[in-house]
């Protein structure tokens, strides 16, 4: 097991640190792209907000191998912000308020313990809310990659996602105009999809970003991209000048607009934290669990002097977390060294990076939106459930047509509606009698009436009472309903705890009906 604090600095200097360059690699035109997308004045701000997440949250982190850094998944909520804020230099200030705020419900969520947080609501709905997310980067980025910058009937960027679909039409009509810029983004598209594909172990070892990078940067010069300035990222001052106290609180006067953006940071922002935190748990080589009370503290920390100098909000992120565990990184100094790295890149290659062009970047956030709503997710639910999939395809029309927020609850409503469908009392709904008995060195844990998403966090705190080490039988046998977010949360915890030497046997569902041939589809008792 890998040491913590300094002495697993010196025990792992050499592998922590090609981890953290690697993914510095990976992290730099993801931060640079993610700004821009957001409607940030600066590119720079994005990699401010990584640099934060790898110098100073990484010593207080409680995931050693996550890498924290502003995400793909926030772009919505940030962009939204900045324009229903008045757009422009003054809807950033007042953006970067409400981050501030919410940041400080995230440490308060971290000191109440609400790391248990992420299993309350239904799976579906959430994978849908990353889904919409996915078509919604998509439906901006392709009018980017075909240089077209949509603006509304006021002026102000779109984004709005149906507005920007109903954009596309006019976009596809500039293509002859716009053909550098056009050229640019269609190699880039093919870089982003084709790179993967490619078998060669030494290629395999550079993030792709930083392949497209090299190869759209000279790209860009020998087409005379530098001829046209708003093709190209534009950095107006050095990395050093940005740092500066940029937070405006006046969005308060927008007291209902506040409220919700404050709202949609804190919540939308540490439940993809929370749980990307569990997925690297379970890529960690060494099994090692996370403490997401301490996470949620140490990114809420993080976000609140990243809001105070201008940044984006961070989280634990998912393509940067993997990656550094693929890369070998064994502890939380390889993203301090992340940290580090990113520094050193934004104080020496401001002028290269200012080449990059916008269409490049374009086509890594279409990447990322195209594995967020990729056709195999929607064919994912179907194989777990119809269920499960009205509820997937449920959230993500109420995202594209209202909001964030809207969709998740639509989802959580759905599926309310399906348990009560199917026979459940609303009065175990939301609380269930779990009884937990010890003898001959076994605990058995006997759930009655139902075990579904809404009353999931009862369950799991008598499941996390129980000492390490020990046999556990969860006997099901009793329930009416066991749902798709239960029998998966039930999963994860059996792997966790046997991990860690105990033994744990889910029985009692012989008698229940699954709703497909799916292991963690939702059962009914016949």
């Amino acid at each position: 097991m890998p040491k913590d604090g300094i002495q697993g600095l010196k025990e792992n200097f050499r592998t922590d640190f090609i981890s953290g360059f690697l993914v510095s690699l990976l992290a730099l035109p993801l931060s640079l792209g993610i700004a821009a997308a957001s409607d940030f004045p600066n590119p720079m701000y994005g990699v401010l907000t990584a640099i934060i997440g790898g110098l100073i949250v990484s010593l207080i982190s409680g995931s050693v191998l996550s890498i924290k850094g502003p995400a793909a998944g926030l772009i919505l909520i940030v962009a939204s912000s900045v324009s229903a804020f008045g757009g422009g230099e003054l809807g950033w200030k007042m953006t970067l308020g409400a981050i501030v705020v919410a940041s400080i419900f995230q440490i308060l969520f971290g000191i109440f313990k609400l790391g248990k947080l992420a299993d309350f609501f239904p799976l579906s709905a959430v994978h849908g809310m990353l889904a919409a997310i996915g078509l919604i980067i998509i439906s901006k980025q392709l009018h980017i990659l075909l240089g077209v910058n949509p603006l509304n009937h006021e002026g102000k960027p779109m984004v709005e996602p149906l507005e920007l679909l109903g954009a596309l039409p006019a976009t596809f009509q500039k293509i002859a105009e716009n053909s550098k810029v056009v050229i640019t983004g269609i190699v880039s598209m093919i870089l982003v999809l084709g790179v993967q594909m490619i078998q060669n172990k030494w290629i395999k070892r550079i993030p792709v970003p930083m392949i497209i990078l090299l190869i759209t940067i000279p790209m860009g010069m020998i087409l005379g991209l530098k001829d046209i300035r708003e093709a190209l990222l534009n950095f107006d001052k050095p990395f050093k000048d940005l740092i500066h106290i940029h937070v405006s609180f006046a969005g308060t006067e927008k007291i209902g607009i506040f409220i919700q953006y404050t709202f949609l940071f804190a919540l939308i922002g540490s439940l993809e934290s929370l749980l990307t935190a569990k997925a690297v748990d379970l890529l960690d080589p060494y099994k090692r669990k996370s403490d997401f009370n301490k996470d949620l503290i140490a990114v809420g920390s993080g976000n609140v002097l990243a809001g105070i100098l201008g940044g984006l909000p961070m989280i634990s992120e998912v393509a940067r977390s993997s990656a550094n565990v693929s890369n070998g990184g064994r502890t939380r100094w390889a993203n301090f060294f992340h940290g580090i790295s990113l520094l050193i890149f934004m104080i020496l290659l401001v002028p290269v990076l200012e080449m990059i062009p916008k269409a490049a970047l374009a086509a890594m956030l279409i990447g990322v939106g195209i594995k967020l709503a990729h056709p195999k997710e929607f064919m994912h639910m179907l194989h777990i459930g119809k269920d499960q999939l009205f509820i997937f395809i449920t959230t993500i029309i109420f995202t594209l047509f209202i909001d964030l927020l809207a969709g998740i609850l639509a989802g959580m409503l759905i599926q309310i509606f399906i348990h009560i469908a199917s026979g459940l009392p609303i009065s175990a709904l939301f609380k269930t009698p779990v009884r937990v008995s010890f003898a001959d060195n076994l605990y058995l844990v006997e759930v009655e009436k139902a075990a579904v998403f809404t009353n999931f966090l009862g369950i799991k705190s008598k499941l996390d009472a129980i000492p390490h080490n020990m046999q556990i039988t969860i006997d099901l046998s009793y329930t009416k309903l066991v749902d798709h977010s239960v029998m998966d949360g039930l999963h994860l915890f059996q792997n966790n705890y046997e991990s860690s030497g105990g033994k744990v046997t889910i029985i009692g569902l012989d008698r229940h009906k699954s709703s497909s041939g799916h292991r963690l589809s939702s059962r009914v008792k016949k």
